[in-house]
């Protein structure tokens, strides 16, 4: 044990000797390994920072969540243009299916619509997030209050005149003082601020709760109609736990079609959007980014491994005399094979310390920049030494298999 220890020591030592005496051609052999595994790894860490943002902000929803619309979340079967024909679902077909549906915990009615300018005196906030929905949506999406509550039912049917802020609208329009009971114009009418949300952060798709504004469907149902182009209704159907989702999703098909008059033939004129399937085609991008990553530093990774190697075979060249004199004085062909794979291994890691070392400091920089949190695991970093020892073992093993079987008396003739 102590003659292997001793020969990684060795080892080391010759791999720094390298380093020193030719730095310029070290550095560019390890020029590979280092952007190969600085790739592999930065690509692993956007991607596992990307993963972890999508279930932080998407961790309040239950997978079994259905968006009941006109339109699909993902690919369809149905052509485009019949899709377009659809009928929006309303109001009246909300309250229906609350009342029709016992295995549904909660319904809610929301309304997608542009941004607007939220003002309080001479203070404006712009691209606020309007979020017109029925109360029932604080149970289904789990909204956390640092100040204040929700509308309850009475002012949602009623079409109440208050609003629910983010964090960031909070601090933007009224700094230090206290939002609560406070008036904001909103749709060129006045609000009455009955609380602040939590501050969430940066939301993956460019919008988060911290710049959303949430305010009763039915006022603006009561403003606009229900027959408006710049609005799309949507019904958000949250299923009580444990049911079997495709009878569910079944009894929901008849009693939209038997509401809506569609006859045996017809195509059902809506979409059932279950929360999960987004998350699938989610998780299949992410899949596929990693893999694209993978194949990218995979190129890097070869020509490190390439460079590795040539400055491994230069390194068995430059000490064949001292290979001859090692042998002749006693070494086994094993030793010198060993400490030529060692020192292959040690230039392979310190290249790949380097690249994981850069992936750390930018991901540090990029955290504070973009605010949006880069994580850097511990299984990544393992991963990336893991992949240095690996290109080390393959780059290194014909140099030192060659080193090996030389034969002591040429050897130490050739250097003569």
């Amino acid at each position: 044990m102590l003659v292997y220890l001793r020969l990684v020591k060795e080892s080391f030592s010759f791999a720094m000797n390298a380093l020193r005496n030719n730095k310029l051609r070290t550095l560019l052999s390890l020029l590979g390994v280092t952007i190969g595994i600085f790739s592999i790894i930065a690509v692993l860490a956007a991607v596992d920072s990307l993963d972890h943002k999508i279930k932080k902000d998407l961790s309040s929803l239950d997978k079994n969540t259905i968006y009941l619309a006109k339109f699909s979340f993902g690919p369809s079967s149905v052509p485009k243009w019949k899709r377009e024909q659809f009928p929006n679902v309303n109001y009246e077909e909300y309250q229906y299916l609350k009342n029709n549906l016992p295995q549904a915990q909660e319904l809610a009615f929301q309304l997608f619509v542009k941004s607007e300018i939220i003002k309080y005196d001479t203070k404006s906030v712009s691209s606020v997030n309007v979020v017109p929905v029925s109360q029932e949506f604080i149970d289904i999406q789990g909204l956390e209050f640092s100040e204040g509550r929700f509308y309850n039912e009475s002012e949602s049917n009623s079409g109440a005149a208050v609003v629910v802020i983010g964090d960031e609208i909070a601090t933007s329009l009224f700094d230090n003082v206290d939002p609560i009971g406070k008036q904001v114009r909103l749709y060129g009418q006045r609000f009455t601020v009955i609380g602040i949300l939590k501050k969430q952060g940066a939301g993956l798709f460019g919008d988060s709760n911290d710049t959303s504004a949430f305010i009763p469907v039915n006022f603006l149902r009561r403003m606009y109609g229900d027959n408006n182009n710049a609005i799309t209704p949507v019904i958000v159907i949250k299923p009580q736990k444990g049911i079997d989702m495709e009878a569910f999703k079944a009894d929901l098909t008849q009693k939209l079609r038997n509401m809506r008059g569609l006859k045996t033939a017809d195509i059902d004129n809506f979409m059932i959007n279950v929360f999960s399937g987004f998350t699938d085609l989610l998780d299949g991008i992410i899949s596929s980014m990693n893999l694209g990553g993978w194949i990218i530093a995979g190129f890097s990774l070869l020509v490190g491994g390439f460079g590795v190697a040539n400055i491994m075979f230069v390194s068995v060249k430059e000490r064949t005399n001292l290979i001859g004199i090692q042998k002749s004085l006693g070494a086994k062909n094993r030793f010198i094979l060993f400490q030529f794979l060692f020192e292959a291994v040690i230039l392979c890691v310190i290249g790949g310390f380097i690249g994981i070392i850069m992936v750390w400091l930018i991901a540090l920089v990029l955290t504070k920049v973009l605010d949006f949190e880069f994580v850097l695991s511990f299984f990544n970093i393992c991963l990336g030494t893991g992949l240095a020892i690996v290109i080390g073992l393959v780059s290194g093993i014909l140099p030192a298999i060659s080193a090996s079987k030389l034969d002591p008396v040429e050897a130490i003739r050739s250097g003569m």
